[in-house]
C-alpha cells in the first residue's frame, strides 16, 4: 500500500494520513524543518488478538527534510487506544496508555540526564534497551454531557525489525543467551532508577505519580487470578499426581489479594522501577552472527504496567514464565548471578555501592527472589490461557508448580510475614 489509504478496513481506521505524518516528522526533527512524505506503508503491527491494551501499527515512510535533500526511510511502530470500546474502556480507566507515554517521555529523558551527571569518567553511556520513542500525543476525556470528546492517545516508536530484533517463541521458551541479554537489560534499567531514586532522595512514586499503584495493580491482578485459577484448577484435575499442588493452590486462593499487594509493594533499599509485564511476548532479540554463536542483545516493550515495586519480580516473572524447565532448574542461581553483576556495577558506575551504601547483599537477591516467585506464578495463573493448549508450555506450567510447591514456595507464610534479615 502506499499513500494513504489501506484497503484493510482496520488500518483505514486510523486516518494515517501525509499531513499527519509530515506534522509528526516536523515535531520529531525540529520546527526549522520540512518534511515532505514521498511516500509510506501502513499494515498491521501484530497478529489479530496479540495486543489487547493497544491497537498497533506498522509505518514505512520514506520523506525529504528538505526539497534538495535525498530522501531518507524511517520503520515506526504505532500504538493508539483500542477501537473496541470495552477495551478501550478498560485501558483509558486503568490508564495503562498514559502510563507508557509518560514512561516515554518523562522517566527515559530523566534517566537519560541523569546518567550523563552521574557516570563516572570511566563509564560508559548507558544505552537503555528499549525502542527510542518518535512522537507521543495523550487528550484526556473532554468536552461536555451534549458534547463529549473521547479520550485520545498515540505512542510513536522506532521499529527495531529492520535492525534485526525478533520475537521469541514463547512455545519453546527462551534460550540461555536470551534469558542472560533480558536479564542484562532489565538490570540496567533498575539500577538507573534505583541510584536515580537514592541520590535525590525521594521515593519515585513521588516524582512519577502516574506510576501504576499499589493497590490499583493489586485488583487488577486480583481479577485476573479469580478468572484464571478455576481455569487451572479444570486442568489440574485431568492431570494425575497433582492433587496436593491443587490443594496447595486452593488453601492459597483465600489470600491472593493479600499476597499480590504484599509482594507489589515497594520494599527498601531495592524499591525502583519495574516493567512488571517481564516475559518473553514484551521482549525482542537480536544475535550477534547468524549462527548464534555469538552475543545477544535483548529490547524491551510494552510498558503500560510500569511501577515502583521490588526488583525481583521482574526477574521471577521472566524465568517462571518463559525459561524452559531444564534450562530454569540449571541456570537459575547463574542468572541471578548475572543479572545481579549488572546491576551492582551499573550502580557502582553512577556513584552508588549497593553492599556498601544500602546494605543488601547477593543473598537478600536471593531470599527476595523466591518471594517473588509467587507473585509470578500468580501473574501467570492470571493469563493462563496464553498456556493451555500448547503440550510444551502446559509441561512447562507443571513443572514450575511442582517446583514451587515443592520448595515451599506456596505456602505463604514467609510472604505475609517475612523472615528477617540475617545480620
Amino acid at each position: 500500500m502506499s499513500d494513504s489509504e489501506d484497503t484493510d478496513g482496520s488500518c483505514a481506521d486510523w486516518n494515517i494520513t501525509r499531513k499527519w505524518l509530515e506534522s509528526m516528522l516536523q515535531e520529531h526533527h525540529g520546527k526549522d524543518s520540512e518534511p515532505q512524505v514521498v511516500n509510506f506503508t501502513v499494515r498491521p503491527g501484530c497478529n489479530a488478538n496479540e495486543s489487547v491494551l493497544s491497537d498497533i501499527l506498522a509505518v514505512n515512510v520514506e520523506y525529504r527534510l528538505k526539497p534538495e535533500q535525498p530522501a531518507q526511510e524511517l520503520s515506526l511502530i504505532v500504538k493508539r487506544l483500542p477501537q473496541d470500546p470495552y477495551s478501550r474502556f478498560f485501558v483509558t480507566e486503568a490508564q495503562f496508555d498514559l502510563r507508557e507515554i509518560r514512561f516515554y517521555t518523562q522517566v527515559v529523558p530523566d534517566l537519560e540526564v541523569f546518567q550523563k551527571q552521574n557516570r563516572s569518567d570511566s563509564s560508559q553511556l548507558i544505552e537503555l534497551p528499549i525502542p527510542r520513542c518518535i512522537h507521543a500525543h495523550y487528550s484526556p476525556a473532554g468536552g461536555t454531557e451534549d458534547s463529549p470528546e473521547p479520550p485520545e492517545s498515540f505512542l510513536v516508536l522506532e521499529n527495531l525489525g529492520p535492525r534485526g530484533f525478533e520475537g521469541a517463541e514463547f512455545s519453546r521458551g527462551l534460550t540461555l543467551k536470551q534469558a542472560e541479554a533480558a536479564l542484562n537489560a532489565v538490570a540496567r534499567l533498575h539500577a538507573l532508577s534505583l541510584t536515580l531514586k537514592v541520590k535525590e532522595g525521594k521515593p519515585l512514586s513521588e516524582r512519577y505519580p502516574f506510576l501504576f499503584q499499589t493497590a490499583r495493580a493489586t485488583d487488577s491482578y486480583q481479577q485476573l487470578v479469580e478468572r484464571g485459577l478455576p481455569q487451572l484448577a479444570r486442568f489440574l484435575e485431568r492431570r494425575p499426581g497433582l492433587e496436593a499442588v491443587l490443594e496447595a493452590l486452593l488453601a492459597l486462593r483465600p489470600r491472593t489479594k493479600e499476597v499480590i499487594a504484599n509482594l507489589l509493594a515497594p520494599e527498601d533499599p531495592l524499591a525502583l522501577i519495574t516493567h512488571t509485564d517481564f516475559w518473553c511476548n514484551n521482549l525482542l532479540f537480536r544475535n550477534s552472527d547468524d549462527d548464534g554463536g555469538g552475543s545477544c542483545e535483548c529490547a524491551i516493550l510494552d510498558w503500560q504496567m510500569v511501577t515502583y515495586s521490588r526488583p525481583t519480580n521482574d526477574v521471577a516473572l521472566l524465568l517462571v514464565s518463559s525459561v524452559p524447565t531444564e534450562l530454569r532448574r540449571r541456570n537459575t542461581s547463574a542468572l541471578l548471578d548475572g543479572y545481579w553483576e549488572t546491576l551492582t556495577k551499573t550502580c557502582l558506575g553512577l556513584g552508588l555501592d549497593i553492599s556498601g551504601e544500602l546494605n543488601y547483599t547477593r543473598s537478600d537477591l536471593d531470599r527476595d527472589y523466591r518471594r517473588s516467585q509467587l507473585l509470578a506464578l500468580l501473574l501467570c495463573i492470571g493469563s493462563v490461557d496464553v498456556a493451555l493448549g500448547d503440550p510444551m508450555t502446559e509441561q512447562r506450567l507443571i513443572d514450575v508448580l511442582e517446583d514451587l510447591h515443592n520448595d515451599g514456595v506456596l505456602a505463604i507464610k514467609d510472604v505475609v510475614e517475612p523472615p528477617a534479615k540475617e545480620t
